[in-house]
């Protein structure tokens, strides 16, 4: 078929024409944009999830009975714990910032390490630090003489899982329940959507500036984040700055065993990053701006200037979706 060189001449200045109309007055085209939104709709079994909520809270999976995975992952404070890092009580668990559990079903991999391949391979690891102690009782234990001897746990992993409860279907059970808390309707999302009002003029120059420095280069996709590993201390020595390094602090490292994994970790999701403080693995970054500024410096090799700063923490904040329908600041589980 013939194509008339006039009229494909004319269809790319239209399209020139509304491209910069459409820069001009704010509005961006979503599909062209490295973010994307959360679905409004979660992917997961009700019925399971249910079940797994129930465990989630239950402190019977902890070696003493004192804690649960709701203790760390705090669904009121964002998913987290909201101290600069884990105070492990058995000198197993990670002596880490606690990673939002929000949206971790969008993560390529697992804990600040990427070490958990899988949601359910991350749960189990978590579970076996929390049931091990120094008498050597461990989660296979822990399963058969408190979760299965409870006749109402049996009775539902028996009617969904034909058999009582195993590390593997509890393991599935609580990963169906974590695969629920995602929020979406941020206002971020509603703006890529095409809602233009959704987000301030000042929050707009935010994201533009957010991708002209570079953060967008790890901080991007559905999560933005959780979807690669980078070396922390890129452009500035962070950790002999801090000073009195620990083991935390050598990353993939500890799992490799290889130099180039040194200071290497998971790139963090920036979802609902206002209401998550304290940051960075170690917790030292106590505020948004703080935690700008030390990553414009230790990642990009740039000292950000107070005002960007300020902007780009005004689009961090358009980032703070909804759990059940509600702001994620009002949820509760």
């Amino acid at each position: 078929m013939m194509r008339n060189p006039n009229m494909i001449r004319v269809v790319v200045c239209l399209l020139a024409l509304s491209q910069a109309s459409a820069a001009a007055s704010g509005i961006i085209e979503a599909s062209n944009e490295p973010i994307t939104p959360i679905p409004q709709l979660g992917n997961y079994n009700a019925e399971k999830a249910d079940l797994g909520a129930r465990l989630f809270t239950d402190t019977r999976l902890s070696h003493d009975n004192s804690r649960s995975c709701a203790y760390c992952h705090q669904i009121g404070s964002g998913g987290t714990l909201n101290t600069p890092v884990a105070i492990s009580d058995n000198d197993v668990l990670p002596v880490v910032n606690i990673p939002t559990i929000f949206n971790a079903v969008y993560n390529y991999r697992h804990g600040w390490l990427g070490t958990g391949r899988t949601l359910s391979d991350q749960i189990k690891t978590i579970l076996r630090f929390m049931s091990t102690n120094a008498s050597g009782e461990n989660l296979q234990q822990i399963i058969t003489e408190r979760i299965n001897q409870d006749s109402g746990y049996h009775d539902e992993f028996s009617r969904l899982y034909g058999t009582g409860a195993s590390i593997e279907n509890l393991a599935d059970a609580l990963g169906e329940f974590v695969s629920k808390l995602v929020t979406p309707n941020a206002r971020f999302d509603r703006y890529l959507r095409g809602d233009d009002s959704a987000i301030t003029d000042e929050e707009k120059q935010g994201y533009v500036l957010f991708k002209e420095y570079g953060c967008i280069s790890c901080h991007q996709g559905v999560n933005i984040g959780g979807n690669l590993f980078q070396k922390f201390g890129i452009f500035y020595k962070y950790f002999e700055a801090r000073g009195h390094e620990v083991a935390a602090d050598n990353g993939r490292y500890n799992v490799t065993g290889r130099q180039e994994d040194m200071h290497v970790f998971r790139v963090p999701s920036l979802r609902n990053v206002e209401l998550t403080a304290p940051y960075l693995h170690d917790g030292e970054a106590e505020t948004l701006d703080q935690v700008v500024e030390i990553m414009g410096r230790t990642q990009l090799g740039k000292f950000l200037n107070d005002t960007d700063i300020e902007l780009i923490v005004k689009f961090l904040k358009t980032l703070t979706g909804e759990y059940n329908g509600k702001p994620l600041a009002e949820a509760r589980s």
